[in-house]
């Protein structure tokens, strides 16, 4: 099929080009909007008990978390000060009167002193923006203009979950600007470099803008129909890029040694489809199935990535066995012009040199000379990097990941730091379809008591009043006959609901905690928990739930992938093995630096004690794709000098010779673009960048030149062991590399 399709670009190169060219320039009209469209959330599982509460509380009580806080402090004063109690009330009147705001109350209008700080200097105004969140984006944005303010009365300043999300949109924009801008000037001159020509050396780019600006279109198509995560377009640069980089340097790097073998340039273009060719489909399925498996997981904010990946991949590898090919077809020996020096000495030394000279070489054979004692001693190194990973603690995203100079991070640690509750953090208990609340008084008087009386619960205001300790304080109490204004946000025609003060940080284990005894308190009625502490806890059991199904989905289809290649069920096995162990330094490092904070202020970004409950599952699926795409970078090749040979030994040497220098080369660039993304405000987009590109530089390194070539030593010839049936059903459907001339 390869080959057919090297000859149909050998004859149809000029039209192909003037397609690619074609589709390029109108995806980039049509998903340029792209941005526009996507959201920053995606954090919550919809099937959750948390987000079903959290929509019956919205759409029958008109209620729900205040998403929207203004910090007031006075300048020079007090709070109670006449002039600035005064500007509090016209502060609070003024929000009242916007559109799509509900549920403001202030310190000024609702008297709880909860709502004012413990010096006295600042107190809140709170607000839920209603509407989906490209709403709440463009409203949060105009009250910001609209009320931030800094006067000789008081100071105003706008945060809240609505604004954290707007600014953390905003910040993701331009740090993906300044990542771009710093990663394809360097990456440009390091192919030039590595491919010793600057034609050669901008074909990746090409390749990866072909990928990148057909991923946005894709994005802009599935943001008509479903959710997608603003976050997708870090993913899609780095690894429209990165793997544009990696299929192209293979693709080029085989023709020109075809070229140099003494083969005619069609004749070395349908050998580098043949066999270059088909490792990048290898290695793109690999990939692909990897990013698959996060379509399992019901947040809109991983399943995004998958869109996004997956896309992305399909595209590069259109790009580098369709359009790249072209390129080559219409370049010719003309892919090394304007060829620096380096690359004459390179390539004069290839043409010179003798099998089994080379520098990767020489490392397989030395690892192959003692393979158990380099094999320990590399495991027990990265179980050591590994085992911070112990004491992980997950938590959900905040204002934090912002920088500190961020308005929305500002206000919230203002309120954590100054402030004895945490109102915006209070967990809603729902009761809805009971009947009219007026008649349950006393059931929900002593339910709101017992709420009350929980470990980590401030205060719990109901229909019937404030509790705290068990004792009702003076508030709205409701009579049989009429209920007190104050108190009317608690009832609908058919339900109640209360609202769960915490005196604990609500993403802590003691918030958790907390949910699990809201819960598991018997209630007079049928009740849901949100809040955000419920939310953390169902984002986890999702997560971990859906995980044993992604990973199963992952380890199926790659071990079905490689017997296809291989013929073999060890050597599957054994890539599964060694991908698991490159991710074991990866998730010490996340816990060591982004956890516990080691390096935060070489880094800059702020450590909250625990790690965004998704990133070690989009960590994982990432990285294990993008190792099995040097698993099959390097096996395709062991696998073709194998049989040839049939000597295992000498075919792990020279698949290694081969494709040595090109998946370091390739890992390298890779990781250079994902680090790039380690400059972003963003604490965990930073933690994304630097954990793939570590993971990237282990698996090129320990795992690819010292573990896998020891392990196959020590494996012998049970590396291509398979049970007969398999045998037989290898010998029928499986796919084979042709023998030709020059590496992969």
């Amino acid at each position: 099929m390869l080959e057919r399709l090297g000859r149909f670009l050998l004859r149809r190169r000029w039209p192909v080009l003037a397609a690619a060219l074609v589709a390029v320039v109108a995806a980039g009209a049509l998903g340029g909007s792209a941005v526009t469209r996507l959201k920053s959330g995606g954090f919550d599982d919809p099937a959750a008990e948390s987000t079903s509460a959290a929509k019956v509380l919205r759409d029958q009580f008109g209620a729900g978390e205040p998403n929207l806080v203004l910090l007031v402090t006075a300048t020079g004063g007090k709070v109670d000060d006449p002039a600035v109690a005064a500007a509090g009330k016209d502060l609070t009147r003024r929000l009242a009167a916007e559109p799509d705001l509900a549920q403001v109350v202030s310190y000024w209008a609702a008297g709880a002193p909860a709502l004012k700080s413990t010096d006295g200097s600042q107190a809140l105004v709170l607000a839920r923006i209603t509407g989906d969140e490209e709403d709440m984006d463009a409203r949060a944005a105009a009250l910001t203009g609209a009320y931030a303010r800094d006067d000789p009365i008081l100071r105003v300043q706008v945060g809240g979950q609505a604004e954290v999300f707007r600014e953390v949109g905003e910040q993701v924009k331009t740090d993906l600007a300044r990542a771009e801008a710093i990663a394809v000037p360097i990456t440009l001159l390091l192919l030039v470099l590595v491919f010793a020509s600057a034609v050669a050396g901008a074909l990746p780019l090409a390749v990866g803008g072909f990928a990148i600006v057909g991923t946005l279109l894709v994005l802009r198509v599935l943001a008509e129909v479903t959710d997608v995560s603003i976050y997708a377009l870090n993913l899609t640069t780095a690894l429209g890029l990165g793997l544009a980089i990696d299929y192209s340097l293979f693709i080029v790097s085989r023709y020109r040694e075809e070229l140099r073998a003494g083969r005619s340039e069609a004749d070395a273009l349908v050998a580098t489809m043949r066999t270059a060719g088909r490792t990048v489909l290898f290695s793109a399925a690999t990939v692909a199935v990897s990013l698959l498996a996060l379509l399992v997981f019901p947040l809109y904010f991983l399943r995004s990535f998958g869109y996004a990946g997956i896309a992305v991949v399909a595209l590069a590898a259109v790009g580098a066995l369709v359009v790249l090919p072209a390129l080559l077809a219409v370049l010719g020996r003309r892919v090394d012009r304007f060829r620096l020096p380096i690359g004459r000495r390179r390539a004069a030394a290839a043409a010179a040199g003798e099998p089994g000279s080379g520098f990767w070489h020489r490392v397989a054979t030395w690892v192959m000379r003692r393979p158990l004692p380099i094999a320990l001693a590399v495991v027990a190194f990265l179980v050591l990097l590994g085992s911070p990973f112990l004491g992980v603690r997950f938590g959900l995203p905040d204002d934090r990941v912002l920088p500190a100079q961020a308005q929305g991070r500002q206000v919230a640690d203002a309120v954590r730091d100054n402030f004895a509750t945490d109102e915006a953090g209070a967990l809603s208990v729902v009761a809805s379809g009971i009947g009219d609340p007026g008649s349950q008084l006393a059931e929900i008087d002593g339910y709101a008591a017992a709420l009350s009386r929980l470990a980590g619960v401030q205060r719990v205001d109901a229909l019937t009043g404030a509790y705290t300790g068990g004792r009702r304080l003076q508030g709205p109490l409701a009579a049989t006959a009429a209920i007190a204004p104050e108190a009317r946000r608690f009832a609908a025609a058919d339900g109640t609901w209360l609202s769960v003060v915490p005196s604990v940080e609500p993403g802590s284990a003691a918030g958790e905690d907390l949910v699990a005894a809201v819960r598991g308190l018997p209630a007079p009625f049928g009740a849901q928990v949100t809040g955000p502490s419920a939310q953390l806890v169902d984002t986890k059991a999702s997560l971990f739930g859906n995980l044993p199904a992604a990973a199963a989905v992952i380890a199926l289809v790659t071990f079905a992938l490689l017997f296809l290649m291989t013929g073999s069920v060890v050597i599957p096995a054994k890539a599964l093995v060694l991908n698991l162990l490159s991710l074991t330094a990866v998730y010490g490092a996340m816990v060591y630096v982004f956890q516990d904070g080691h390096g935060a202020g070489l880094l800059g970004f702020t450590p909250t004690g625990t790690i965004d409950t998704s990133m070690p599952v989009l960590l994982f699926c990432i990285a294990f794709g993008l190792s099995m795409d040097y698993e099959v970078f390097l096996l395709s090749r062991i696998k073709e000098e194998h049989d040839a040979t049939g000597d295992t030994v000498a075919a792990v040497a020279a698949g290694l010779e081969r494709t040595g220098r090109i998946v370091t080369t390739a890992a390298a660039l890779l990781a250079i673009v994902f680090i790039a993304f380690a400059t972003s405000e963003v604490s965990f987009l930073k933690l994304f960048g630097v954990g793939t590109a570590l993971a990237i530089l282990v698996d090129a390194t320990l795992i690819r030149a010292l573990l896998m070539p020891a392990f196959m030593r020590l494996a012998g010839r049970a590396n291509w062991w398979a049970p007969a049936p398999l045998r037989r059903l290898h010998a029928r459907v499986g796919l084979r590399e042709v023998p030709g001339a020059g590496g992969a």
